[in-house]
């Protein structure tokens, strides 16, 4: 057996003949996600020998009829114990048409922090359902997340279709239910599949077992949808993460090199072109584009690039380059959808946190809280005065300094907020920017 490689993207800069597409699992618990995602890296011949052989041998260890697939993904030992998946687990692979970067993420609810964090860089999303159990309040809230953090693509897999005899009318009416419930959400594209990935029906190929259903197989959809009009390149967003200084340089080109590091959050970036400063408003031209491998003609989203400029302006992390004519708002003021993670502590009217968006962190208090929304219904509870774990509602937060934020909607990079505990560093939150004063 081979194995694919495939590059994750994450460090060095795609190439633009490279087409790479990111997805993530979501949905409730024992609905086969890590199965899926196994039988997909075992039918696509993504995984080595040695692979497998174990993962045969821990399911007859186990006591299992079958070969367990989900084992190539639960990765930790608490997850092969309990059966369940917990933290987010990233797999690659690659067919001739397209390579792949999927996130497992889990489906308990106290883990809907990892489904969040896997979801958030995905270009797709599949949405698993229990062809026995149809929607539960995890699927809509899952769903529900996928398109509050705008995945642009989302596919709802009616999963364990042997269960139920392969039968279309059980599928019609999950897709009816869930068709019904997505009218609320701003849904841009949704694909339904009648999958089992137990046995591989219309996972790779097309399966025999239902002949009634007349579209893709899982795979040929996520290889043929397209993505290339996905990402924002009209607004030049470009976030400085690092200013490189060479220190002992020894090559002479090298002694007075100063380069502005950080990933391309928006538009095509080429040099001669003219690039705006912020805060200060001083305006710049890219003299040139490097990249681990070189230097570069042209950068887009989500290339990870160095840029030399010509003058020398007093540019530092946080700081962000634009067009001088096509501007971030320097916003202090921020209505945002916030989606609440710990148990710890509740948000309420005056908490304090502390904000990171994209490379900037300031310190911030939740001024107003709007409502709070039910994931089922989407019902606005307006009486709501504190935000638990797992809860999302509507906040303004007042920032200490002003931040370069373009809405969620526009920009999916410059529009997401992190939110911190003040007192113990941690994650608390995750927030997407509606509107900027």
């Amino acid at each position: 057996m081979t194995h694919a490689q495939a590059d994750p993207g994450a460090s060095q800069p795609p190439d633009r003949h490279v087409d790479m597409l990111r997805l993530a699992t979501a949905g409730s618990v024992d609905d086969g996600k890590s199965t899926l995602i196994g039988r997909l890296l075992f039918d696509s011949k993504a995984i080595f020998e040695d692979q497998l052989a174990a993962v045969e041998r821990t399911s007859r260890e186990r006591g299992e009829e079958y070969t367990n697939l989900a084992l190539l993904t639960d990765g930790l030992r608490a997850e092969r114990e309990q059966g369940i998946t917990i933290d987010v687990a990233y797999r690659y692979f690659a067919t001739p048409r397209r390579k792949f970067i999927i996130a497992d993420t889990p489906g308990h609810i106290q883990y809907t922090r990892n489904m969040v964090t896997g979801a958030s860089t995905a270009d797709l999303a599949i949405v698993l359902v229990d062809a026995r159990n149809g929607l539960t309040e995890q699927s809509r809230r899952h769903a529900f997340l996928a398109t509050l953090l705008r995945v642009p693509h989302l596919v709802l897999a009616v999963n364990k279709m042997d269960l139920v005899n392969y039968d279309a009318a059980v599928f019609e009416q999950i897709t009816e239910e869930f068709t019904s419930f997505a009218a609320k959400l701003e849904i841009g594209d949704l694909t339904f599949i009648p999958i089992s990935a137990l046995h591989g029906d219309n996972v790779v190929q097309r399966s025999a077992s239902m002949p009634w259903y007349d579209g893709p197989s899982l795979l040929h959809h996520l290889e043929h949808v397209h993505i290339a009009s996905d990402r924002n390149l009209i607004d030049v967003r470009f976030p400085v993460q690092f200013v490189i200084r060479p220190h002992q340089a020894t090559h002479p080109e090298l002694h007075d090199y100063r380069g502005y590091a950080g990933q391309v959050a928006g538009g095509v970036l080429k040099p001669g072109d003219e690039v705006m400063h912020l805060p200060s408003g001083l305006t710049t031209t890219i003299k040139r584009i490097d990249t681990a491998r070189g230097p570069v003609a042209e950068a887009f989203p989500p290339m990870s690039v160095t840029l030399l400029l010509d003058g020398d302006l007093d540019i530092s992390r946080g700081d962000m380059l634009c067009r001088p004519h096509n501007q971030p708002p320097a916003a202090q003021d921020v209505e945002a959808l916030v989606c609440w993670m710990t148990d710890a502590r509740t948000l309420t009217p005056r908490s304090r946190l502390v904000v990171k968006h994209t490379t900037r962190t300031v310190k911030a208090f939740v001024r107003d809280l709007h409502y709070r929304l039910d994931v089922n219904t989407l019902h606005r509870d307006e009486s709501a005065t504190q935000f638990g774990l797992n809860e999302i509602g509507r906040v303004t937060l007042r920032l200490t300094q002003p931040v370069f934020c373009d809405p969620y909607n526009r920009n999916r990079l410059t529009g997401g907020l992190i939110l911190i505990d003040e007192a113990t560093n941690g994650t608390v939150g995750a927030a997407v920017v509606t509107d900027a004063h």
